[in-house]
């Protein structure tokens, strides 16, 4: 993929991010890798307002800019960690959605209890407040990002990888929607989860397989 294609994408995505006020303001931050140059929302640019300019590359390894001039975002060192930790991260979305911000100060593992959620998310587990932009948070999301596929940080948002930007994306979508059944449910007062055997069953569904296949693309 050609690095002003990757910028795009990056560009469509943040906007879509705006449009359904999984951020308000200049916070969130949105990154796509090619190779060892990951592409990401330069610090203090708001997603609609955002030019593919504002998306800047940056080495893998160093975090020295090789594209563009701006400042990137202070999460990169989290960023980047999550590449580093997974070869087959490829995309990641840092967003503050109300809802899923409201469940990770729970301090809860957030276990699936849909079939969208088991098959295409897996467990969401949550980190502890720690202070943003520094590598202690770039540590605590790199270790849960390990294993997971995203992470809920306490005080602070939401953050979703994916093997390219319409997963992650869609990712996000799901656990703040999840997260909304959730709060709902509680109100209610009876929440259920699924077993192991439950999400192994869905998980080996010839459906829920094509439709992995399709969020790849």
């Amino acid at each position: 993929m050609k690095n002003d294609k990757i910028r795009e994408q990056l560009m469509e995505i943040g906007k879509k991010i705006a449009d359904k006020e999984l951020v308000v303001g200049p916070g969130g931050n949105t990154s796509a890798r090619i190779g060892n140059i990951v592409y990401m929302k330069a610090s203090g640019i708001c997603f609609e307002e955002a030019k593919t300019s504002d998306y800047i590359g940056v080495d893998l390894k160093t975090g020295d800019i090789v594209c563009g001039s701006k400042k990137p975002t202070c999460e990169i060192a989290m960023h980047l960690g999550c590449y580093l930790e997974r070869k087959d991260v490829s995309a990641v979305i840092h967003t503050h959605p109300p809802i899923a911000t409201a469940v990770g100060m729970q301090d809860i593992t957030l276990s699936p209890f849909s079939p969208d959620l088991a098959a295409l998310v897996g467990d969401v587990p949550t980190i502890g407040y720690v202070v943003p932009g520094g590598k202690e948070l770039a540590k605590e999301v790199r270790n849960i990002i390990k294993k997971h596929n995203a992470v809920l940080m306490c005080n602070h948002g939401l953050l979703t990888v994916g093997s390219n930007l319409k997963e992650a994306y869609y990712r996000t979508l799901l656990i703040e929607d999840a997260c909304k059944t959730f709060v709902a449910t509680k109100v209610l007062g009876k929440m259920k989860f699924f077993t192991e055997n439950q999400v192994e069953q869905i998980n080996n569904m010839e459906a829920e397989s094509y439709r992995k296949m399709l969020l790849k693309k």
